[in-house]
């Protein structure tokens, strides 16, 4: 017999499923429990509503984010390799988190309370592991920042701005990649010839 947060972690994986499929609006919690081999109420049991289940979703995808980065970034000692990994990891994980992404980015769904919190609570996770980097770089002379802070925020801004145009067709995984190198260079080298 499963325990509660079997259950419920159950419920969780195959909500993700169908809201990444669905999208929010018009997953149905008769869906989830059908998806789930559950009745409604059983659910209900687990869960207060659609948007419980979502958030619960939304939560567990930026869990998942954040130790993807976490465990690349960390075995590495050198920050430029550190940074380069971060990039990657971040863009092409992203790609695989629908209702993560869909949460932070669509305005229908920021009437929901907790997008907001969500939001915010990686932005400031995302800028701290960033920074961490940049000021191991500049600490070992090999990145020439006088504000570490700011260059984070500068960075994580333009990843969130290439989310969107770096993903939206469907392009071989070699494009991508390449494309990653070519954001990673800029980077790091910049436009000006030197």
């Amino acid at each position: 017999m499963l325990d509660k947060d079997e259950v419920k972690n159950s419920i969780i994986s195959v909500a993700r499923q169908i809201f990444s499929r669905f999208g929010f609006k018009k997953t149905t919690m008769d869906e989830i429990a059908q998806a789930s081999a559950k009745g409604k109420s059983s659910i209900y049991y687990y869960f207060s509503s659609k948007e419980d289940i979502f958030q619960a979703v939304v939560e567990k995808e930026a869990s998942m984010l954040k130790h993807e980065l976490l465990d690349a970034i960390e075995p590495l000692s050198d920050p430029q390799e550190k940074l380069k990994a971060y990039v990657l990891v971040r863009m092409r994980t992203f790609k695989k988190l629908a209702n993560y992404y869909a949460a932070i980015k669509s305005e229908y769904l920021s009437h929901l309370d907790f997008v907001e919190n969500v939001r915010k609570k990686f932005d400031l996770e995302e800028i701290a592991m960033v920074e961490n980097i940049l000021k191991a770089g500049a600490q070992n002379d090999e990145f020439n920042i006088d504000n570490t802070r700011l260059a984070a925020v500068a960075i994580v801004t333009a990843l969130k701005g290439l989310e969107i145009p770096m993903f939206w067709q469907d392009e071989q995984e070699q494009d991508i990649e390449k494309r990653l190198d070519d954001l990673i260079n800029i980077l790091f080298y910049g436009l000006v010839k030197r």
